[in-house]
């Protein structure tokens, strides 16, 4: 008869909450970072970052956070950034910040021109 060895201990899988999988993946894709360094240090494997990546992105539709204000004096002025600002028909406005990708940009402007 064979023996039986039962390991008694933590279980191994944890539990990441959305901000840890945030900080993880933007370390990961830092200019200069290297995703298996990252995913080492944090103890996982490259290819659950590389999901994580996936499902942040799917989550957020590939859209940029956007902040709507009335417009005013009430209103303070936006910090200073680089940024392109579109009027469209309609006095719609958008200003896109010049960190966003071209494709991104590219997406927020023909969808607001279909309206």
């Amino acid at each position: 008869m064979a023996s039986v060895e039962v390991l008694a201990g933590p279980e191994r899988r944890r539990r990441w909450s959305l901000e840890q999988k945030r900080a993880i993946v933007a370390a990961a894709f830092k200019p200069g970072a290297v995703v298996r360094d990252v995913a080492r240090q944090a103890d996982v494997t490259s290819s659950l970052i590389y999901r994580w990546r996936r499902d942040l992105r799917a989550a957020a539709n590939g859209f940029a956070r956007v902040i709507v204000a009335p417009t005013g004096d009430s209103v303070a002025a936006p910090p200073p950034m680089p940024a392109i600002e579109i009027e469209f028909a309609g006095h719609t406005r958008v200003r896109i910040p010049a960190s966003i990708s071209p494709a991104l940009a590219a997406a927020v402007v023909q969808a607001l021109a279909r309206r």
